[in-house]
């Protein structure tokens, strides 16, 4: 399986693909830091992030996109910047026909170091190991990408498992339902 993953910023946007599978050595395909600057108009920031996902996923071609799934933060200009990003990212894939995987950051923190309260050096660590890398990826961002990336591939069979043994996904959160609403009403007026 490939797995692009994506951790998502406004002015430094993680891009990681890593070939694997669950239990299995990871290798990584490419990494990249997406940059824009704070400076550039909003509406210029978004195209540019949505032309380099839109090219990652036409040279990658992944089978799943996997997203750091946002969360509500003290500072809420960065939340705005993460999921204007994460939005981006999320309707690339969803344009090309490739489903999406949300992970929060302590999911993929568990999953690369084996605590979710884990810091970004030791992150960046595990994922130099895991994907045998000579050079840590940097900066923290391209690592992140990794980490998400590795993330989906080892924890993805065991969560189709489970959401087939409970009869189906699990329920949306208030924010997952409020952003397919959001894209539903963008593609209805779009028509």
């Amino acid at each position: 399986m490939r797995v692009l993953g994506v951790d998502p910023g406004l002015t430094r946007c993680g891009v990681g693909v890593v070939d694997g599978s669950a239990g299995r050595r990871c290798a990584m395909v490419y990494v990249e830091v997406v940059r824009t600057s704070s400076d550039a108009e909003i509406g210029a920031r978004l195209l540019a992030l949505d032309e380099a996902f839109t090219a990652a996923v036409a040279r990658f071609k992944p089978d799943v996109v996997a997203v750091e799934r946002v969360f509500a933060q003290h500072n809420v200009r960065t939340v705005m910047g993460t999921a204007q990003a994460s939005a981006v990212a999320i309707t690339v894939a969803a344009r090309a026909g490739i489903p999406v995987a949300l992970h929060t950051p302590s999911e993929v923190k568990a999953a690369v170091t084996g605590s979710g309260r884990a810091d970004k050096a030791q992150v960046t660590t595990m994922v130099t190991r895991l994907l045998g890398l000579a050079d840590a990826p940097r900066p923290a961002d391209a690592a992140d990408s990794l980490a998400l990336a590795i993330c989906h591939l080892w924890r993805a069979p065991a969560q189709a498992r489970i959401e087939a043994a409970l009869g189906g996904p699990e329920r949306p959160t208030r924010a997952q339902a409020q952003l397919a609403a959001a894209l539903a009403q963008a593609k209805r007026r779009s028509r």
